[in-house]
């Protein structure tokens, strides 16, 4: 039985007190005991990182970045090992498992030109012998609170723009599946990082109260669910932190009569069932407009049924377990919860067992047609692989019933109109739009996020925006005794005198 504990201090630590189980999706067996850490592990972490943080807010930015620049080496050349242990505890393919890193990987490279970013502004003379500039500066330690679902690629959006721009970094992995974070932190410390920069504590509730509350703790990340996204952003707000919290989401990809229905079909079939639907970015609900719907379901069904559903180490599977059996037994309550509201289910995926894997947490591909906007199954995330497909008389009505959702992830529309195609990225609310792109998540030199109940805080993360997150913004201003007149001053400083 694998023991899983903390990282601490360029080290690993084992757990002293009480762990929960890690389970092998695939197969229901317990494959490790993940360490319950809380304070006391939060304390030793923010005290190694408080200790760490001059010498490494001090170190010049270019050195900074060649320990990214080591980092993305390591990572590459782990890639298979990293994604045998996130499909391990996860439970997604193996395909998917290095998708995700190299979707993190990409956040690694926008690190490496930290120099670059953390120019200031500079001014000669804003007034007679008065020169002006701005800088930006680390916030100190930092944490970050991270899901399951993507257990590598989520931290990565986080932890390489932290360090590049001198932060000390602590990372609370989910408990589900913890151990691709003490890999991520061994190839750090392989890559040159200073012990006690960037620590990893195992746990669940009481590890995250005890960031949330810790005064020497100055900014926190989060993804997750929205009301933990909620109670993470106003508990940490309240004790004077900056934070980002991402939460749920329930994203709309749009059918126009025009759009290529092949090109449609296969874009919703891996945004709504790759790594079982356990995405924020997954596509949930298929709308419909105007003649398309009928059309539509007669090429999803057979789609649907015909979806490959296997182990994550199975080559030919393309999609994996649910990540546990709680969370399988409530996606599938959504399911029962669908067909009592009055949804046509098209696809039952409810039931499935796989020889072999009998105890594993699986439920095949659904699909659900006739779906309205008072339904369970539409108003909530089911995080699970349920598409359900709304049908509108036209874009207008596709977009009121989109911007009337709480959440504001993402959204797509498939078309082949232009200017439907502009008014519709024009007029929707939501953070993240695609246009004949089912997944828009934002290339790692943009910025990652939504609008509503799917974010809390003014900034995105990674990107530019990620930058702005973890720095502060100061202004300079500057003369020398030569240049300065005689005689106080008792109006307020005037620019260009």
């Amino acid at each position: 039985m694998q023991q899983i504990g903390h990282y601490l201090s360029g080290r690993k630590i084992p757990g002293t007190g009480a762990t929960a189980p890690v389970y092998n999706p695939a197969t229901g067996e317990v494959s490790g005991q993940v360490a319950m850490g809380g304070a006391a592990e939060v304390d030793a972490a923010v005290a190694a990182a408080t200790a760490a943080w001059p010498a490494w807010a001090a170190t010049p930015p270019l050195r900074r970045a060649r320990v990214m620049f080591n980092f993305k080496q390591l990572l590459e050349a782990n890639t298979k090992k990293l994604a045998a242990i996130i499909t391990a505890e996860h439970g997604k393919v193996l395909s998917d498992a290095e998708g995700e890193i190299q979707r993190g990987l990409e956040v690694v490279e926008f690190a490496c030109g930290i120099p670059h970013l953390l120019k200031g502004e500079y001014t000669e003379a804003v007034a007679t012998g008065i020169d002006a500039w701005s800088l930006r500066q680390p916030l100190g330690v930092v944490a970050g609170i991270t899901p399951f679902n993507f257990p590598c690629m989520v931290p990565l959006w986080m932890i390489p723009v932290a360090l590049a721009t001198g932060n000390c970094f602590i990372l609370k992995p989910s408990e589900k599946d913890p151990s691709a974070a003490l890999l991520m932190a061994e190839l750090l410390t392989e890559a040159g990082l200073p012990p006690g920069v960037f620590a990893v504590v195992q746990g669940g509730r009481d590890a995250v109260e005890s960031i949330l509350g810790h005064e020497g703790i100055h900014a926190i990340s989060f993804v997750g669910s929205t009301p933990i996204a909620e109670l993470v952003y106003r508990t940490g707000t309240a004790s004077g932190k900056r934070v980002q919290a991402l939460g749920g989401a329930k994203n709309h990809l749009v059918v126009m009569p025009d759009a290529d229905l092949d090109q449609a079909v296969d874009a919703l079939m891996g945004s709504a069932y790759g790594s079982a639907g356990e995405r924020c970015m997954a596509v949930s609900v298929a709308v419909a407009v105007g003649d398309v719907g009928d059309k539509l379901i007669e090429k999803l069904a057979p789609r649907v049924r015909a979806l490959k559903v296997g182990p994550g180490t199975d080559k030919d599977a393309e999609m994996g377990p649910l990540v546990t059996l709680e969370h399988r037994n409530k996606v599938s309550g959504y399911v029962d919860q669908g067909e009592k509201e009055g949804a046509k289910l098209v696809v039952d995926g409810r039931g499935l067992s796989l020889q072999g894997y009998e105890q594993g947490f699986f439920i095949g591909g659904t699909l659900f047609d006739n779906v309205t906007p008072d339904m369970t199954i539409y108003k909530d995330e089911i995080f699970g692989p349920v598409l359900g497909v709304v049908r509108t008389k036209d874009l207008g009505g596709a977009v009121d019933l989109i911007n009337a959702h709480r959440f504001g992830n993402g959204t797509a529309l498939f078309t082949a109109d232009g200017g439907a195609a502009r008014a519709f990225a024009n007029a929707i609310k939501i953070g993240m739009v695609g246009i004949n792109v089912p997944i828009p998540v934002p290339a790692a030199f943009h910025s990652f996020g939504g609008w509503k109940a799917s974010m809390f805080g003014d900034h995105h993360m990674h990107g530019p925006e990620g930058v702005r997150f973890y720095t502060r913004y100061k202004a300079v201003t500057q003369r020398w005794p030569a240049s300065i007149r005689a005689g106080a001053e008792f109006t307020m400083p005037q620019i260009g005198r």
